[in-house]
């Protein structure tokens, strides 16, 4: 059954492109709606009036009609569709009122009659459709739908093709969920008849990858099922041409050779200060790396005092990876003995490729890397950090600070601001990596060794794109439940809307898609660029919540509302305080204080009230997070809070109680030294804001609910 429909599908697409067309007619995208079991109400194509009036009696009724021409794509525009007309006398009208409307709106349009449609029942409208995606490929839509989707634009997207319960799970996914289950007396919708048709189309654009969009809009919802009452079809011009893919293991084979490398030549390695070959070879030797350092300059017969060679080609013994800090004109014939030589990495610094409009010359290193087996960093980068090998391979300011954070950016300079922050917060990395132009390497490779590295326990990555949206995916999938992955994604455009033929199209700006398909790999998008690295400072910190009830303890009633408001913003619960919990806080804190839900014990108390509340906290088993409110005071000063705090939570540890626990810090500035103090002692705190803790906060509970741990 499944071969026979895909046969009549190709059949028929196959004689739209024989006729030179990319967009199918109403009857063909009928062909095409009951292959794949997509609802739709009965329909004829009447080429004159007196077969429309004969059409109209049998479905006896008011009809719905519609323009048919290959050359009119919106036909509402066009004056080509009349909704409700019943009688003979009223489809006569109607019939030539839309050819006449067709010709004025296209003149040279060729026209194959009127479509007439069943009207359907009064419904809830909801558009369903599918998009080619130039990251991720096919991807399936849905959301409100009718005249006004353009302007509400309240649609989600998913991977296509989706199963029946990730299309179920896209009817929650808009913001006007609610109205599906039924508001103001109205009744719910079919909800599986939706989340089927969702599921139809995904299959369609799957099977066949020259279909470009597809649209259903507006399908017409009710309780007895989902019918679309308009199908539109378009073909892409052409099929990209399919990327070169690696398995698994061959990625974490040239990965472990590039973080791990046991020896690196610098090609272009240079005596003279100012070089980026002598920045290169200089950290590298200063960083301590204890592998071989080879390096190559066909002027000179030592370097640093270091045995130079002519030619890559000479260093003896195997080579993990060849760094090149030559001119962009020398990289391909560089490339072509790194490749001679069986060298699985190249590092290319050097900018001037495509970056710079040379797409030739990036194509040919790519090629060359591809026939002899080498994998690109680059071109276009500052170069690489592997801090647990002592690796500093690149001609910016060494870092050497272990630790569980991976770092990555397309952006030199971004790049160099994830090292300031990383020094001035002394964040441990487990590598900085640059990815530049991408024209091999990119973050799905990364993603696939960073979530196998014990080293790494959480990895952020700066995107300005994807070359390979579901690689991207992929990846993500299998290491988001082992360890959090942050992104930020540039670019917040809609460019990929402006050449749409359907509604569908124009709703996949490229924003809207990102943000769905990064949700549902379970990876956490980060707002900016300061959030992305505080998630990935922070994260490692935090333990797992083991549920959602939040506490917060404030010392400041006018810090626990906007606490409150960060946790709500934050998509967190604030616990509500059982009576005999609010009774056990009251003991400890002022009659003018409050109790409830936050916690307010007031300025003027003690370090002993700030113990004993968050101690009761951490031992009640119905509380799972803790969010603190300091405001500085004589009474208690900041390091004595932070001291306090830090005790407290670790002696808790030490006896198997592990809860997240966030503060914000309001005061002088030795609020910044309690905040560094409790960082370093497993509290994540931050001075002069309330947003930022809980914002961390809410980062980790997204990625619980992705990995399954909640």
């Amino acid at each position: 059954m499944a071969e026979d429909r895909v046969l009549r599908v190709r059949k028929l697409l196959d004689a739209v492109r024989a006729s030179g067309r990319t967009a199918l007619t109403a009857p063909e995208g009928k062909v095409v709606a009951d292959a794949y079991a997509i609802a739709v109400p009965g329909e004829e194509l009447a080429t004159d009036v007196d077969e429309a009036v004969a059409y109209a009696a049998r479905f006896g009724g008011p009809v719905v009609m519609k323009i048919v021409s290959p050359d009119i794509l919106h036909k509402t525009d066009a004056g080509g569709v009349i909704v409700g007309v019943e009688g003979a006398a009223d489809v006569r009208t109607a019939f030539h009122k839309i050819i006449e409307n067709a010709r004025a709106y296209d003149a040279t349009a060729r026209i194959e009659g009127v479509q007439v449609q069943e009207l359907l029942p009064q419904g809830q409208e909801v558009i369903v459709g599918a998009v080619t995606d130039p990251t991720f490929g096919k991807v399936v839509a849905f959301g409100l739908g009718g005249v006004l989707v353009e302007v509400l634009k309240d649609v989600t997207f998913r991977l296509a093709p989706v199963d029946p319960d990730e299309a179920l799970s896209m009817l929650d996914s808009i913001r006007a969920a609610e109205i599906l289950r039924g508001v103001r007396g109205a009744p719910a919708v079919d909800r599986w008849a939706i989340a089927e048709q969702i599921r139809r189309v995904s299959e369609l654009v799957s099977d066949f990858p020259e279909i470009a969009e597809v649209d259903l809009n507006p399908v017409i919802a009710t309780p007895e099922g989902a019918v679309a009452a308009d199908i539109r079809v378009i073909l892409a011009e052409s099929v990209p041409k399919p990327r070169r893919t690696y398995g698994r293991d061959e990625i974490l084979t040239s990965m472990r050779r590039l973080m791990q490398p046991s020896s690196v030549a610098v090609i272009g390695a240079s005596n003279e200060q100012g070089k980026i070959g002598n920045s290169v070879m200089r950290n590298l030797i200063d960083g301590g790396f204890s592998g071989e350092i080879h390096p190559v300059n066909p002027k000179a017969d030592d370097i640093l005092g270091r045995k130079a060679y002519k030619s890559v080609t000479d260093v003896p013994g195997e080579v993990d990876v060849a760094v090149f800090a030559i001119p962009a004109k020398f990289v391909a014939s560089a490339l072509e003995e790194v490749g001679r030589k069986g060298i699985a990495n190249a590092v290319l610094i050097p900018s001037g490729f495509a970056e710079t409009g040379e797409h030739e010359l990036q194509d040919e290193i790519v090629a060359i890397g591809e026939r002899y087996g080498v994998r690109l960093l680059g071109p276009n980068i500052y170069g690489y950090y592997s801090t647990w090998q002592d690796l500093c391979a690149t001609f910016c300011t060494p870092y050497d600070v272990k630790g569980g954070v991976a770092l990555t950016s397309q952006s030199g300079g971004i790049g160099m601001a994830i090292l300031g922050f990383a020094r001035t917060t002394k964040t441990g990395v487990s590598a900085i990596v640059g990815l530049g132009n991408k024209s091999d390497l990119d973050e799905d490779d990364l993603l696939t060794w960073f979530g196998e590295d014990p080293n790494t326990k959480c990895i952020a990555m700066h995107l300005e794109d994807l070359k390979d949206g579901r690689a991207f995916v992929e990846a993500a999938r299998a290491t988001v439940p082992k360890k959090p992955v942050v992104v930020l994604k540039a670019g917040r455009t809609a460019a990929g809307a402006k050449a749409a033929g359907s509604h569908t199209g124009a709703l996949a700006g490229d924003d809207a898609v990102y943000e769905d398909i990064l949700k549902q790999a379970g990876v956490i998008r980060a707002p900016g660029l300061n959030e992305m690295l505080e998630y990935a400072r922070a994260l490692p910190v935090l333990p797992t919540p083991q549920g959602d009830n939040i506490v917060i303890i404030t010392g400041a009633g006018g810090s626990g509302v906007l606490l409150s408001d960060a946790v709500t913003d934050n998509g967190l619960s604030l616990m509500e305080i059982p009576p005999d919990l609010d009774a056990s806080f009251r003991t400890f804190i002022p009659p003018f204080g409050a109790a409830g839900n936050p916690v307010d014990i007031t300025g003027g108390e003690p370090p002993s009230t700030y113990e004993a509340t968050i101690r009761l906290g951490l031992e009640d088993p119905r509380i799972h997070s803790l969010v603190l409110g300091y405001w500085h005071t004589i009474v208690t000063p900041p390091m004595v809070f932070a001291e306090l705090t830090a005790r407290v939570v670790a002696e808790f540890r030490e006896r198997g109680i592990e809860k997240p626990v966030v503060a914000s810090l309001a005061g002088d500035v030795e609020v910044e030294e309690a905040c560094q103090y409790l960082f370093e002692h497993g509290v994540v705190a931050y001075p002069y804001t309330t947003e930022k803790p809980v914002a961390v906060l809410g980062a980790k509970y997204r990625w619980a609910r992705a990995a399954g741990l909640l």
